[in-house]
């Protein structure tokens, strides 16, 4: 029996050459290492940037869905209405029509602040309509039944817009009869929209927040990334103030940290050229007719 010889194995080129075999280099190891921890740190930072662009909002805005509470709630008749529609024709904003009687003169259109929905405003809005006026009141986007979508500024801007729309288009109100009215951020809001709309009749301001974005700004967060870029909400109280045309009334709930009283609200208030009054609230268990009467005097102050 015949065995086959073993065949040679094949020689390498390294060792026909009498090379070692390939190696990375150290070097080589070390700008890879250099190149990618600085990448992984920049798409790190990349993806904090991007999280806080999307959630920073709620660090100013606390909506609410479920309405609990409506003007019936404290014996006051009223009427649910829906505007602004979308492109497939449903309503984007939900809001209460409250008539005040024949013998109102302004419309007060409402703007609630940045905790709740129009559940919590109940009691703002009796206030408002015990000193003989009509009131709309409605939810921002975002709130209660209206659309979904993250408020912000410009979101909350364009509502208040629509809001007026729906007053002087569909409801077809003289503007100079339309008061706007606000409550916390809405008064900042009331104070930005009443310095761009000049025909309106007059606004009133019940204690306007001095400095709201610094619950964006001041979280600890916003020191981790570009925030004043990253996210647009201001409302420029000062700006505002000066722009204003219209007679304002500014009502103060006492000396609340963080909210009017401050130098803030002073140097805005300091800033209005037109007519203006300012009211302070000390009284606590009086202030309900203290705000329906200061209200009042003030109304038929600009009716005459």
């Amino acid at each position: 029996m015949t065995r086959s010889k073993p065949q040679p194995k094949p020689i390498s080129n390294a060792q026909h050459s009498g090379q070692a075999p390939a190696t990375v280099s150290v070097r080589w190891l070390l700008t890879a290492f250099a190149i990618a921890i600085p990448g992984a740190g920049l798409c790190a930072w990349g993806v904090l940037c991007l999280l806080f662009w999307q959630g920073s909002w709620q660090l100013l805005y606390h909506p609410a869905a479920a309405v609990t509470r409506t003007p019936a709630n404290v014996g006051l008749a009223y009427d649910p209405v829906g505007f602004a529609a979308s492109d497939t024709g449903m309503p984007q904003i939900q809001g209460w029509w409250i008539p005040g009687g024949g013998t109102a003169r302004y419309t007060v259109l409402y703007l609630h602040g940045q905790d709740g929905n129009l559940s919590d405003t109940v009691g703002d809005i009796d206030r408002l309509h015990s000193a003989g006026v009509t009131v709309l009141a409605f939810d921002y986007r975002g709130y209660g039944q209206s659309q979904f979508i993250h408020p912000s500024e410009a979101s909350w801007r364009q509502d208040a817009e629509w809001a007026l729309e729906y007053l002087s288009g569909t409801r077809h109100i003289d503007p100079h009869s339309i008061v706007l009215a606000g409550s916390g951020l809405g008064a900042n809001l009331a104070l930005e929209v009443a310095a761009a709309h000049s025909e309106l009749g007059g606004v009133v301001l019940e204690s306007p927040l001095d400095a709201p974005v610094d619950a964006i700004f001041g979280d600890p967060r916003a020191r981790l990334v570009p925030a004043r870029l990253l996210v647009r909400d201001r409302f420029e109280m000062n700006t505002a103030a000066a722009g204003l045309r219209i007679p304002s009334l500014w009502m103060i709930e006492g000396a609340t940290p963080g909210r009017s009283g401050t130098p803030e609200s002073d140097k805005a208030y300091a800033k209005v050229t037109a007519p203006k009054e300012r009211v302070r609230l000390d009284a606590p268990q009086k202030s309900h007719q203290e705000f329906v009467d200061a209200l009042r005097d003030w109304l038929e102050g600009l009716h005459r």
